[in-house]
């Protein structure tokens, strides 16, 4: 049993925040599983790391290019081939589990994050397309993703809600996937196979709230925001989804929306690579990293339950930053903002790498 497992049995799902055809052609993939990761997210940024840093995808580029597809839809069936094999891989895993884990993320394009209509039908065309009961679609927790989210839910779409920072985006997020439980309800349509998370972001908030705490001379609080406001975050999930609203959506079958822990690597060489592991596990929720934080997990990480740990120190920790003159929820605005730029650009030098590839792989005339 390694210690993905043993965080598993407090309630835990670790999944890989990354994908490439490399992990999935070299056993890599199979090997995490083993060791008990229990899914797979994907994003631009992923995507575009792992076609330019390979030159894996040739053969599925050079013909696609020779047939005249442009860059989105050479990009498209790359992620949608490396999507589905994992998926194909995780299916025993959500079979045994009952459809509670065993899933795989991918994202609608970030140019969709402030257009409802336009992700909604995205995301019906990747579902539909990518017809597997255990694939996620990524829609970003915008002003227009929120509606969006309640109408995928009601179609019986599985949604990963992401690019959460704020506690008004997570009650956002929470009552979408609610809203749209009650519409599918109200249709006498099953709800026991609907899935989704709340991805809500971690490192990047201390990326940002620390160089204002060291503006201020404050070291103390340096390190414990992002985990604070996360904490946070867990007790208002367990608030929304214990009431008496939830618990008739309950009865008809329906599954906890469970927070999944986003942006879980550390950036501070300070600080310890497991930190937005080891003071976030608990029941009920998902946890996403990387390779390299999957390999610190399953060497050195601390197994306890911490999530709702010190919770009153924490709601005391992040009232303290407007005593220090720290606006939060304008930090919290300003990296949802961020958030979607940056998946955009990745988006954006993704289909540009996309295009160089196509262009080079084709014969000299």
């Amino acid at each position: 049993m390694t210690k993905l497992h043993e965080i598993y049995q407090l309630g835990q799902s670790i999944w890989l925040d990354f994908i490439s055809r490399d992990i999935l052609n070299d056993g890599t993939l199979d090997r995490l599983i083993d060791a008990g990761i229990r899914g797979v997210t994907s994003n631009p940024t992923i995507f575009d790391k792992a076609i330019s840093g390979s030159d894996t995808y040739d053969e599925t580029i050079a013909p696609l290019a020779a047939a005249g597809k442009d860059a989105f839809a050479i990009y498209d069936a790359i992620s949608r081939a490396d999507v589905g094999a994992a998926a194909d891989r995780l299916r025993p895993l959500y079979d045994e589990s009952d459809g509670g884990d065993g899933f795989v993320s991918i994202e609608v394009s970030p140019d969709l994050a402030y257009d409802t209509q336009g992700t909604v039908a995205e995301a019906r065309r990747l579902w539909q397309l990518l017809d597997r009961p255990n694939i996620m679609i990524k829609v970003p927790a915008t002003a227009e993703g929120i509606p969006a989210i309640r109408r995928l839910i009601s179609e019986g779409i599985n949604v990963n809600a992401t690019l959460m920072f704020s506690l008004r985006d997570y009650d956002n997020v929470a009552f979408a996937y609610i809203e749209g439980l009650e519409e599918r309800a109200r249709r006498g349509e099953p709800l026991e196979r609907v899935a989704s998370v709340a991805s809500f972001f971690v490192s990047r908030i201390d990326g940002v709230v620390d160089k204002q705490l060291a503006e201020r001379g404050n070291t103390e609080l340096q390190g414990k925001i992002a985990i604070a406001n996360a904490k946070l975050a867990y007790a208002r999930f367990k608030e929304v989804f214990s009431g008496d609203r939830w618990k008739a959506l309950e009865a008809k079958g329906a599954r906890y929306q469970r927070p999944l822990w986003a942006s879980t690597s550390t950036k501070n060489p300070a600080y310890s690579d497991v930190l937005y592991l080891d003071n976030l596990i608990g029941p009920h929720t998902v946890n996403t990293l990387p390779l390299k934080t999957i390999e610190a997990a399953l060497d050195h990480a601390v197994v306890a339950r911490t999530v709702d740990r010190d919770v009153a120190e924490a709601r005391a920790q992040i009232a303290a930053l407007a005593d220090l003159g720290i606006d939060f929820d304008q930090v919290t605005a300003d990296l949802q903002k961020a958030g979607v730029k940056s998946f955009a650009d990745s988006f954006h030098s993704l289909l540009a790498t996309v295009a160089t590839r196509a262009r080079d792989l084709q014969p000299a005339s």
